[in-house]
This record gives structure tokens, C-alpha cells and sequence, in this order.
């Protein structure tokens, strides 16, 4: 879908856009780190004349060295994180789109061997042709007979009909639910990006006081796992598409093998795999929890999206089967309608 790759472009962009912003949170930044320098700086030195011991200078440069961190905040920390993950995040994306490219080739293949076994087939040729179905039509009289075979061919169309379009709504619906999801996981991602990095400054500076120290690590860590969803997310979308690719494959083989090969059954396991792949996209967050740790809030934050995601796959189960349930309820309604006409 052109339209959500185009949001996607969006958010980079936005990213982009907002990191201007930590150059003025740099100001405030300065000056408590400054005041954390002086603290850190004193009660060492006091510490070591108190004791009559010599003064190791070697761990007092953390503090000046923190604070050249975040005079150069946008250049020298983001920068660098931006440009080493980056290379993660263009390594896999080319994975995504080779496997995308594939699968939508394999795709027009099938759809064209459907087209042509119905078409073999004079049974279902009327189905799948306006024109054949017109001359079938046409080549038949107005005896009783023939008038009872054109009843059913046309009620036949119309139930044929009736069943795409409600299979096609509903995979589209499906498809769209799915890049809805690889959207929320993207908006949510940058979301957090653009606060880790707007206020990035500010948690260096309190890192320099004693009792905040962790505060950088965390930082560090928690970037990196969220600026890993997309890749991640990029990996499980690929994992997608190669089954989607094995799956069309078997179908074409088995379409070559024997013309009478129906492809209902590979339609509704594809209409499955959806819903798994918008459960899965919930499961992002934890999966890159697992490549690096990361506590606090993001940790909370991963069991919630996982109850998300769960609550998602079970409603789009029971939306499933209610669809199922009344597509059959209403072609067979049409049926009798046609029927009685």
C-alpha cells in the first residue's frame, strides 16, 4: 500500500525534523551538568585530601567528558548511534523488498493459472468471463429446459460473485489491519525516539550527579532497543512474505501439475497468516527486548503491548469467524432470492 509507505516516509521525516530540538535543550543540560561536575569533582577531591591520599584525576574526567557528549549532543551521540544502527536498518529493509518483489511476481503468476484453469474448465469459464458467459447465453433457446439452465447459470454467477467480493473485502481488510499495525509499532517508535533524543541532554547531565549514574547506560540501552524495532519489524515482515512466496509456489506447481487444483484452501490460509502477522507485530517490542535489555518504563511498556497484542489476535479471530458465518448466511440468501425471481 503506496499510501502507508508514504506515512512511513512521514515519520522519518518527523524524526528528522525534531532533532534541531536538542541543541535547545542543550542550554539547561550545560548548566546542571556543570553543578553536577562541580558536587562530583569537590567531594572527591575532599575525599582523597580527608584521607591524605593522592588524587586520582583519571575518574575525574567522567564528568568533562559527559559534557562534551552533550555540547555536541546531535553530532557526536546521535550522529554516531544514528549512522552504526542505520547500516542495521538499510541491511534489512533491502531483505524486505527483495522478498516483497518476489512475492508479488509469484502472485500475478497465480492469479494468471486461476484465470486460465477456469477458463479451460467450461464449467466455471461463465464464472470467470463476461464474454463467455454472454455467449453461453446466448447460445441457449427458450424451452423449459434451457430456461432452467440459464436460471442457474446466473444464480451460479451471482453466488460466485457474491463470494469473491466478500472474500476480497475481507482480505483487504485483513491486509489493511496489517500495515495498520506495522504503522502503530512505526508511530510509536518514533515517538519515543523523538523524546529519548529531545531530552537525551538532559538525562546525560543527571547522570554526571552520584545516585544517577545508570542513567546514561539506561539511556544508551533503551535507545538502541527502540531504534531496533524497525528492523526487527523489517525481519518479521520478511519471515512473512518468504512463507507467502512457499505457499504460492506449492499452489502454482500443484495449478501446472493438475488443472483441476482448487485454490480455495490457499486463500483461507493466507487470510490466516494475516491475522498472525498483525498479533505479531505487538510482539515486536519484546523481540528487540531480547537482542538488548533495557528497564524501566520500556520494560513495563513490552508486557503492555503484549496483552495488545493478544486482545488483537483474539479479535481478529472472533472477526474471522463472524465473517465466515454470516458469508455463508448471506450468499445462501441471495441464492434463494435469485431462485424465486
Amino acid at each position: 500500500m503506496g499510501e502507508f509507505d508514504n506515512l512511513h516516509q512521514i515519520l522519518l521525516s518527523l524524526y528528522e525534523e525534531m532533532m534541531p530540538l536538542c541543541s535547545d535543550m542543550a542550554g539547561v543540560a550545560k548548566g546542571l551538568a556543570g553543578l553536577g561536575a562541580l558536587f562530583y569533582v569537590a567531594v572527591r577531591v575532599w575525599q582523597s585530601l580527608a584521607r591524605a591520599e593522592a588524587i586520582d584525576v583519571y575518574p575525574l574526567l567522567r564528568p568533562f567528558a559527559i559534557g562534551l557528549c552533550i555540547l555536541f549532543f546531535p553530532t557526536i551521540v546521535l550522529g554516531t548511534m544514528n549512522s552504526v544502527l542505520g547500516v542495521i536498518v538499510q541491511g534489512t529493509h533491502s531483505i524486505l523488498e527483495e522478498q516483497t518483489f518476489d512475492m508479488e511476481k509469484y502472485r500475478e503468476q497465480k492469479d494468471r493459472l486461476e484465470y486460465e484453469a477456469m477458463m479451460r474448465n467450461p464449467e466455471t469459464a461463465y464464472l470467470a468471463s463476461d464474454e463467455e458467459f454472454d455467449r453461453q447465453i446466448d447460445e441457449l433457446g427458450w424451452s423449459p429446459s434451457d430456461m432452467i439452465t440459464m436460471t442457474g447459470m446466473y444464480m451460479d454467477r451471482a453466488a460466485y460473485n457474491i463470494k469473491k467480493s466478500v472474500r476480497d473485502w475481507f482480505r483487504e481488510l485483513l491486509e489493511l489491519m496489517f500495515a495498520a499495525a506495522a504503522l502503530v509499532i512505526d508511530t510509536l517508535r518514533t515517538f519515543f525516539l523523538v523524546v529519548l533524543s529531545i531530552l537525551g541532554p538532559v538525562a546525560f547531565a543527571f547522570s554526571v550527579w552520584d545516585g544517577f549514574h545508570s542513567t546514561l547506560s539506561a539511556w544508551f540501552s533503551r535507545y538502541i532497543q527502540i531504534y531496533l524495532w524497525l528492523p526487527v519489524s523489517d525481519l518479521f515482515s520478511t519471515i512473512l512474505a518468504k512463507i507467502q512466496i512457499l505457499m504460492l509456489q506449492n499452489d502454482i506447481e500443484a495449478m501446472q501439475a493438475d488443472p483441476n487444483f482448487s485454490v480455495e484452501a490457499s486463500n483461507g490460509v493466507y487470510i490466516v497468516f494475516l491475522v498472525i502477522g498483525i498479533v505479531g507485530y505487538f510482539t515486536i517490542p519484546t523481540v528487540a527486548g531480547w537482542i538488548i535489555q533495557a528497564g524501566g518504563g520500556v520494560g513495563s511498556y513490552n508486557k503492555n503491548i503484549g496483552t495488545a497484542g493478544a486482545l488483537g489476535g483474539s479479535l481478529a479471530g472472533a472477526a474471522a469467524g463472524n465473517v465466515a458465518g454470516r458469508t455463508g448466511k448471506f450468499i445462501r440468501k441471495q441464492a434463494g432470492r435469485l431462485l424465486k425471481r
